[in-house]
């Protein structure tokens, strides 16, 4: 069964309205270096609609990634998290619907894990949807001239890992009541390869999309699904 989540409302309490929890991934897979976390160290300290951007680093690691969510939560108690992660391939901001209770991973993570169709927390549910407004924050996205969709799928690996394992402790509501979260997938940078988008682009449309998730509580109804 998926969990769905409640609608947004603006009299959710939130537990520390003044921070934002920004998080990326160390490099994996033979690069240099990752985009996500370069995306997150350009916004942190930056003020964001009155919400200071707190940004904290998650190894690519099964278990351990959510190790260090969790203490950067419970650190920070903010009000919104958004994590992000690379997807190479890709050529927009991917802003991700779903997390699957399900690791299946393809490649090894930087322990030499390589868990095959295990679940990211036995018992829980099978699914959870985000709950920032994705459309709108898309939408806000678009109108700074910065490539971005809305994607049904966020794989298999460590990203899906952490964003199951964020929305599970949001469910949960422990300390965290009011708070929304979800995950975003960013490109390559240039130096890596093709397709891409410049850092500067990708900062620029998530300090858009951040603006529009504080600002919004019902999400746009305007299409953005896949056919396949």
């Amino acid at each position: 069964m998926v969990a769905v989540p409640r609608p947004l409302r603006p009299s959710d309490k939130r537990p520390n309205p003044a921070t934002v929890l920004l998080t990326g991934f160390d490099p994996f897979g033979g690069d240099p270096v990752n985009p996500s976390w370069r995306i997150a160290q350009a916004l942190h300290g930056r003020q964001i609609a009155g919400h200071r951007i707190v940004a904290a680093q998650l190894p690519t690691v099964f278990g351990d990634a959510l190790t260090a969510l969790n203490t950067a939560l419970r650190r920070h108690q903010p009000a919104l998290v958004i994590c992000l992660g690379l997807a190479g391939g890709r050529s927009a901001l991917s802003i991700e619907r779903i997390a699957i209770n399900v690791n299946d991973a393809r490649i090894a993570d930087n322990a030499g894990a390589q868990p095959i169709d295990t679940p990211v927390i036995d018992g829980a549910a099978a699914a959870y949807f985000s709950t920032l407004p994705i459309k709108a924050m898309c939408a806000a996205m678009l109108a700074e001239g910065v490539p971005a969709e809305v994607s049904q799928t966020a794989g298999t690996f460590v990203c899906n890992h952490v964003f199951y394992g964020l929305m599970h402790r949001l469910a949960s509501g422990r300390g965290l009541k009011g708070t929304r979260g979800g995950f975003i997938h960013v490109p390559l940078l240039p130096e890596q390869g093709e397709p891409s988008l410049p850092l500067a682009d990708m900062v620029r449309g998530l300090r858009a999309g951040i603006r529009a998730a504080l600002s919004t509580t019902q999400d746009l109804r305007a299409g953005g699904g896949a056919i396949h």
